[in-house]
């Protein structure tokens, strides 16, 4: 059977990056955030540049958390100018690789299965992986970096976890090397698909490593995790069993769009206001990124100490349509 290589690759701070290729600056030189300025300081960055992560500021912040001392460029969001980027970044590889081998895993992270192309193109998985980087960098200026794995779980990692550690930004495990380098990475929640829920239910058994979890008797797991314990375990010994063929094979059920977030404490009407228009923003961008639109949108609340029993509203559109504009104002009406 013929070994297969993976790539994962993903484009560094991408929002930030565009936002600083379309103004002619370095982004690893550049301060800048992408936020929507007239939200006021409460705003969320919805990505800042590899500069100011290098500052110890962390993505996903609010403006008022950046230090004072810290001078910066505010870039309003623009989502359509993202999608054009992710769809020229697609063409580059489609240069060298069929659509079939490709999985666009994101609007900044894609998978490709690189197995038939390095034989045609007399090229180590390492040496192909710098020509496609460097394709993206020297035509669209945007910096990326890129794990490569004898599977996808592998390349997932080797992106996520490996290359923020080597001076090219690109890494590659194989079983062997995952087991050597990994099985004792802490903490557990840097793997790809282990949530804090899972961390905290494997820490009752005093498992808080990949290896930990492969001693572990399965049938323990299996109790505790159900049908996931199977994919936890595979995981665990770097094994995965989806392939490429696997994923465009796939026919999903399901057409709808969600996303949640739980705050750190009880927020004010206003507060709670503007966290829910950001929700709504972003899974806008999100249906914009998937080419998809929608007729009717629903949300829940919960509420702290039982003081207020949730609820939840369901919205039906006037017209189909994925526009922050549009949508906006009839899930507040519901909200308000």
């Amino acid at each position: 059977m013929e070994d297969k290589i993976y790539f994962c690759i993903d484009m560094k701070c991408f929002f930030a990056s565009v936002e600083c290729a379309e103004r002619g600056l370095n982004p690893f030189e550049t301060n800048l955030v992408v936020a929507d300025e007239s939200r006021g300081q409460g705003a969320i960055c919805l990505a800042i540049s590899p500069a100011m992560k290098a500052k110890g500021i962390k993505n996903r912040c609010r403006l008022y958390e950046i230090p004072k001392n810290v001078n910066y460029i505010i870039a309003k969001p623009r989502m359509k100018k993202y999608i054009e980027y992710t769809a020229d970044i697609y063409a580059i590889y489609l240069k060298y690789i069929s659509k079939d081998d490709i999985h666009v895993y994101s609007i900044d992270e894609s998978f490709i299965d690189a197995t038939q192309y390095l034989k045609l193109y007399n090229l180590t998985p390492k040496r192909f992986a710098i020509k496609l980087i460097n394709e993206i960098a020297e035509k669209k200026l945007i910096p990326a970096t890129c794990g490569i794995g004898t599977n996808m779980y592998l390349a997932k990692i080797a992106l996520d976890i490996t290359a923020k550690k080597t001076p090219d930004h690109i890494a590659f495990l194989n079983e062997e090397e995952y087991k050597e380098t990994l099985w004792e990475h802490t903490p557990l929640k840097d793997f790809w698909q282990i949530s804090t829920g899972t961390v905290k239910r494997l820490a009752k058994y005093g498992v808080y490593t990949m290896k930990g979890i492969t001693t572990l008797d399965e049938k323990l797991l299996y109790k505790e995790f159900g049908i996931n314990a199977e994919l936890l375990i595979d995981h665990a010994y770097g094994r995965e069993s989806c392939t490429m063929q696997d994923i465009k094979a796939y026919k999903g059920k399901s057409k709808s769009i969600s996303s949640s977030q739980i705050l750190f404490e009880d927020y004010d009407f206003k507060k709670a206001r503007l966290v829910f228009e950001e929700m709504i923003q972003n899974t806008c961008y999100d249906m914009m990124s998937r080419n998809l639109i929608a007729k009717s949108g629903s949300f829940y609340i919960g509420y702290s100490k039982d003081t207020i029993p949730s609820d939840g509203e369901s919205v039906k559109l006037p017209d189909a349509t994925n526009l922050f504009s549009l949508i906006l104002p009839e899930m507040l009406k519901k909200f308000d």
